[in-house]
């Protein structure tokens, strides 16, 4: 503990000015989530300390991103709609799932995954951080129009049919799990309806209003309404914050141009409400006070509502665990130092946990508040728990200054985010990248912005990894090769030591030369090579001397190939066998029950003394 306090100037100035620039983030990201300004809030401060304290680098600042900001809102709206629309009675679950996801990402420390974050294909991160961009700017187009569907009664007017529907069902529902049965006994069904009130049936159809305009698909539906029923005022209050923040950075980067669009804008927009001159919409009330504790948690838990989002919990680790190691790398460059990788997933995983305890968002590193906190002196781990108390002085002592804040404010902040977060360098690079790496990249872009952000990610590792495995199989079967020894001198390097050899024995004896790993991408091309031996062939020469790696499938089709030739008179014969694939030869006993030891050999030398003092010219 005695490093955290050094440099304590440094640290405490770094840590007050990332939780300055902090702030309109996580208002920011909590409006964008669903669940509120305050949700932005909390999750900054806990998982900010606890990721800070536990953290494997020193110099990290965490708190709710663009990334997982996004996929948290699409786990919130799945849950909220699977409990009629009512946030209340979904925050125990939506919460539930966050702390699985923190604690997953514990478990991904634990077990020393940290390390191979880094084998996530870069086409597969580009696509899905461009997609958090697109998605970004869509959903909060509406919120800049001045355009929110409970607003708009016409566009509500027209769910009430689908809500009526909905109430009925929900009745129909209740008394099948009460085992009254409906067909018999219709006038309590009846009864049961006549009491539906028309707020009731007013709130479902704002719900189903809502589920409508949401996200990118729903954002585009709702466009044409939002035109025709904009709002100036918003409009103008978003465009002047998107104007500031992008302006003053040409002033000055030492402020923090965020925090000064905040700061003018809303202060502006205040006054001016208060002489009478203008009403806008503000942003949720965020509650005074120390984050509450969230009991319903545990007192609500339901294995049934949770089990469809056990995939999307673990997807959450994994991406926040992704964002925070790539801060992490900037960190290091920036500061010459070595993070601990699985110490902090590990510090994330707390701090996530922790957070949705007290109902914040997830979050992860976060790369601008962490170079922030760098530029400003920071250099230990009291930096980033700094910025966290930072954090909670302002909620608990401003609380209702904050609450004023017009939501249009927010939007234009979220729009420069989400034209920030985009992967330009990969846009840009497109032309020359590999066919195969640009489709990836557009496909995983298409599925998170208009179908699911979870299932792109995962259908891209999956479109990514046959891609390798299939250029890995190309690759090796290229340069694997069956010659016999006549030709063995046509060949230049590396394989020089078959030159001069016996030509006595040009039709008995043929060399089979490996190159790369003999894994499932290429068995079956191993296998065509083998049918090229021919019949007058009583030795074939493997050399394996470039084969680093064997699975389960290259073994069998190595141990099929050894009998086939075995059934032919053929002796195998292996030149320089590397440890692993030895050691999963010898699990099944190709070694030494088809392949005897003394038919092993460390060199090509060796092998060919052993064939001219035991294989015959016979032609």
């Amino acid at each position: 503990m005695k490093n955290i306090f050094t440099n304590l100037r440094g640290n405490l100035f770094g840590g007050i000015t990332a939780g300055i620039v902090a702030l309109p983030l996580a208002l920011a990201f909590g409006v964008q989530s669903g669940l509120g300004p305050s949700a932005g809030l909390y999750g900054a401060i806990m998982i900010g300390f606890f990721a800070s304290l536990f953290g494997g680098t020193n110099t990290q600042i965490s708190g709710p991103t663009a990334p997982m900001t996004a996929v948290s809102m699409v786990v919130i709206a799945g849950i909220v709609a699977a409990n009629n629309g009512n946030v209340n009675q979904a925050l125990p679950f939506i919460l539930l799932v966050f702390l699985l996801a923190g604690l997953f990402q514990i478990c991904l420390g634990l077990i020393g995954l940290g390390k191979y974050i880094k084998y996530i294909p870069y086409p597969v991160v580009s696509g899905f951080m461009t997609a958090i961009g697109v998605i970004i700017l869509f959903t909060q187009i509406l919120p800049m129009l001045g355009y929110y569907t409970g607003d708009d009664k016409e566009f509500v007017e027209q769910y009430k049919p689908q809500a009526e529907e909905v109430l009925l069902d929900k009745i129909l529902k209740d008394e099948a799990g009460e085992g009254i049965l409906v067909l018999e006994d219709f006038r309590e069904t009846v009864k049961r309806a006549e009491r539906i009130t028309n707020d009731e049936i007013n709130t479902e159809a704002m719900t189903l209003a809502n589920a409508a305009s949401s996200g990118v698909l729903g954002a585009i539906k709702s466009f044409p309404r939002a035109i025709k029923n904009i709002n100036y005022l918003e409009l103008i209050l978003a465009l002047a914050t998107i104007f500031i923040i992008f302006g003053f950075k040409r002033i000055t980067t030492k402020v923090p141009s965020t925090l000064v669009a905040l700061l003018l804008v809303s202060i502006t927009a205040y006054i001016l409400q208060t002489q009478g001159i203008i009403n806008y919409r503000a942003i949720q009330e965020i509650p005074s006070g120390f984050p509450k504790f969230n009991l319903g948690i545990f007192s609500n838990f339901s294995f049934g509502q949770i089990t469809p989002y056990v995939f999307t919990a673990l997807t959450l680790a994994f991406l926040g665990a992704i964002d925070s190691l790539l801060t992490s790398v900037v960190a290091d460059n920036m500061t010459k130092t070595k993070h601990n990788p699985n110490r902090e997933l590990i510090g994330q995983g707390i701090g996530n946990s922790v957070a949705s305890l007290f109902g914040g968002l997830p979050g992860a590193g976060a790369t601008i508040r962490t170079v922030v906190n760098i530029n400003s002196g920071g250099t230990t781990k009291l930096s980033g728990m700094v910025a966290s108390v930072v954090l909670l002085i302002i909620t608990l002592l401003m609380a209702p200054i904050a609450s004023q804040i017009p939501a249009a404010v927010l939007a234009g902040i979220l729009i420069t985010v989400g034209i920030g977060v985009m992967d330009y360098k990969g846009l840009k690079a497109m032309p020359k990248m590999p066919t195969s790496e640009v489709v990836i990249m557009i496909v995983v872009l298409l599925l998170s912005v208009f179908w699911n952000l979870v299932y792109a990610v995962g259908i891209g590792l999956v479109l990514a990894s046959l891609i390798f495995m299939k250029k890995i199989g190309d690759s090796t079967t290229k340069r694997s090769k069956v010659i016999p020894l006549k030709r063995a001198d046509e060949l230049t390097l590396p394989w020089t030591d078959e030159i001069a050899l016996p030509k006595k024995l040009k039709e008995e004896v043929f060399i089979k030369r490996l190159s790369g790993p003999l894994f499932f991408g290429n068995t079956n091309d191993f296998q065509e090579l083998s049918m090229q031996i021919p019949d007058t062939a009583t030795h074939l020469v493997i050399r394996m001397g470039k084969v680093p790696y064997m699975d389960q499938s290259g073994l069998y089709a190595m141990e099929e190939l050894v009998l086939r030739l075995k059934q032919a008179n053929v002796e195998v014969l292996l030149v320089n066998l590397l440890e692993q694939p030895r050691v999963m030869m010898e699990n099944i006993d190709i070694i030494p029950d088809l392949i005897p030891k003394d038919e092993i050999f460390n060199t090509f030398k060796e092998a060919m003394i052993w064939i001219d003092n035991n294989v015959d010219d016979v032609v």
